[in-house]
């Protein structure tokens, strides 16, 4: 009589880059399309309470309310100092402590921000980078007089899998970002694009270090909502970066 088949690995409801963001106090992790208990997960700005209080106790945020904002693909940057649901934006920070920020992605680029007294989530779609979401982002903070010393970047869809028209080509340029840091020509008659490697490129040009850039593709991994492949039935992804002291 042969053994019982083991029982396959808990799929698990956030990543993280493997190392720990090097601001003192600072969590982060990316939600995938499972819960913490195992369920299918799909944030909405007004999920259920019980969502975003059980992807912050696994953060080890245990009881910290989660700010986020209706995105609308703009620039706007927006400062929480509670939970909920705080206005329409698509940068988020706070220097608050105890208190989480989420964006929300399915294929765009997620960029979480951290230095002494801040943190800052910025949904990057393609929209988004072209327009500098990024270094907007980086100058309003200083301009409060507050310094971002390090990012991570999440996962999104990948260049092989974001076939696009000459217009993201061109905005994504116009951005300062050469052609050839982020485009592939070699795949088929239209281009494909790499948001996330303009991100990175804004980033390394303001002189902030990426310490990871997560490599998995939200429409390649079965474990990430992903538009592009599901369409209007994806689901959303979060996020979340908070400083605990």
């Amino acid at each position: 009589m042969g053994l019982p088949a083991a029982e396959p690995p808990p799929r698990a409801p956030l990543r993280r880059a493997p190392a720990p963001l090097r601001t003192p106090g600072v969590v982060h992790g990316f939600s995938t399309r499972v819960g913490p208990g195992g369920a299918p997960l799909d944030l909405r700005p007004n999920s259920p309470h019980a969502d975003w209080a059980a992807l912050a106790a696994a953060l080890g945020a245990a009881q910290a309310p989660v700010a986020r904002c209706s995105q609308v693909h703009g620039t706007a940057l927006i400062e929480a100092e509670d939970g909920g649901m705080i206005g329409e934006a698509d940068a988020i920070f706070t220097t608050a402590t105890g208190l989480l920020l989420c964006v929300r992605v399915a294929d765009c680029t997620p960029v979480l921000l951290a230095g002494p007294g801040v943190v800052a989530a910025v949904h990057a779609g393609w929209r988004g980078a072209a327009a500098g979401i990024v270094p907007k982002t980086l100058a309003a903070l200083q301009a409060r007089g507050l310094t971002v010393e390090e990012a991570v970047i999440g996962p999104s869809i990948c260049l092989a899998c974001y076939e696009v028209g000459e217009e993201v080509v061109e905005g994504l340029a116009a951005s300062g970002v050469p052609e050839a840091a982020f485009v592939d020509r070699s795949r088929g008659p239209r281009p494909h694009v790499d948001v996330a490697a303009v991100v990175a490129a804004q980033l390394h040009r303001a002189g902030v270090p990426v310490q990871q850039r997560l490599s998995a593709c939200s429409r390649c991994d079965p474990e990430l909502h992903s538009y592009r492949r599901d369409g209007a039935a994806s689901g959303r992804m979060g996020a979340f970066i908070g400083r605990l002291f």
